[in-house]
């Protein structure tokens, strides 16, 4: 089996009998020694000696003095940070049962890199064993932000942080039509590129056509599936949809901020105008496979989810609101 996604640590990490993720002192180890809580030159005793303290026992008790004995107040939130986050895996048996009772909870106490980076290592469980590259690129949208670029009936997805720091331009007649800087390279996925993403997949430099009835969508409708059966233990088909109006809105799912606030204008009947319209990135139908899973197992109809930009055309995807969105029951699979 080819592997991917490394950064994320998922090789730090023991599979508990039920297939969740469960922490390790290594996989603990590797927050500790990221460059945000390595004491530099000028550090502290205090912070100094905490640091060791963590690396050589990195589930030993911090007693909140320990913190705030800090001198640097950025080095303190940075610790507060990470022990938060440390709490939040070791009081629950799995990653996977700890992101559902961050998610359930309605308070979030941590910053988004750190939800991000538990996504990342959860939908890489998920995925375990998927030989597609486009559905493993789909899934970067779950945990990194994507810039979208539009001409005419042409969308593409490419790395909002890659575009940043790359400034990459079209290498392809297609992408010299959409708007985009013009000092570096970006390549999209396609059948030629696709077999190079396993030795890249770290890199996050290739962009997905989520063109209508393109492979882009209808990958991202399999990660979407793949996630939920992993977290909740429920089987759904997801598929794209051509166009906004063919969803009669029984039951909707905003997949991001953006999507929520289309989702509640379409909900109350209002009309959308032109440019929110033109935000929606895509629009898929989901249909449960087995109806005593939902709250109310007389719900025949499908739940539609909406994906969309922002007027910036930046897509932050929140793949947290198919675990709190949904009309099921609380199963969880992967425990």
């Amino acid at each position: 089996m080819r592997d991917f996604w490394i950064s994320c640590g998922h090789h730090l990490l023991d599979r508990g009998p039920s297939g969740g993720l469960i922490a390790t002192d290594e996989f603990l180890k590797a927050y500790f020694i990221r460059p945000e809580l390595m004491p530099p030159t000028d550090a502290c005793a205090f912070e100094r000696k905490l640091h060791a303290a963590l690396l050589a026992q990195p589930r030993r008790s911090v007693e909140a003095a320990d913190i705030s004995a800090i001198a640097d107040p950025d080095a303190r939130e940075n610790w507060q940070f990470v022990l938060t986050f440390r709490e939040l895996l070791l009081r629950h048996q799995t990653l996977e049962a700890a992101y559902l009772a961050l998610m359930r909870s309605g308070a979030m106490t941590l910053p988004p890199l750190f939800v991000n980076q538990l996504t990342h290592v959860i939908l890489r469980n998920a995925l375990d064993g998927c030989d597609d590259p486009f559905v493993l690129r789909a899934g970067e949208l779950f945990f990194r932000p994507q810039h979208i670029m539009l001409n005419q009936q042409s969308m593409i997805a490419a790395d909002e942080e890659w575009i940043a720091s790359a400034n990459p331009a079209p290498v392809t007649p297609l992408l010299s039509l959409l708007e985009i800087p013009a000092d570096g390279q970006i390549e999209v996925m396609d059948d030629a590129t696709a077999a190079s993403y396993w030795r890249r997949s770290d890199m996050f430099d290739l962009g997905l056509d989520l063109s209508a009835g393109g492979r882009g969508r209808a990958a991202l409708a399999e990660a979407m599936t793949r996630w939920i059966r992993h977290l909740l233990s429920v089987d759904v088909t997801i598929e794209p949809l051509a166009e906004l109006r063919d969803a009669g809105f029984t039951w909707y799912v905003g997949l991001d901020s953006e999507a929520t606030r289309i989702g509640d204008r379409l909900w109350n009947n209002e009309v959308l105008d032109d440019g929110m319209a033109g935000r929606v990135v895509a629009l898929f139908q989901l249909v449960f496979s087995d109806h005593t899973a939902i709250i109310d197992g007389r719900m025949n109809e499908p739940v539609y989810l909406i994906l969309a930009a922002s007027p910036d055309q930046i897509l932050r995807m929140k793949p947290q609101n198919l675990v709190t969105g949904l009309p099921v029951k609380h199963l969880e699979a992967a425990s």
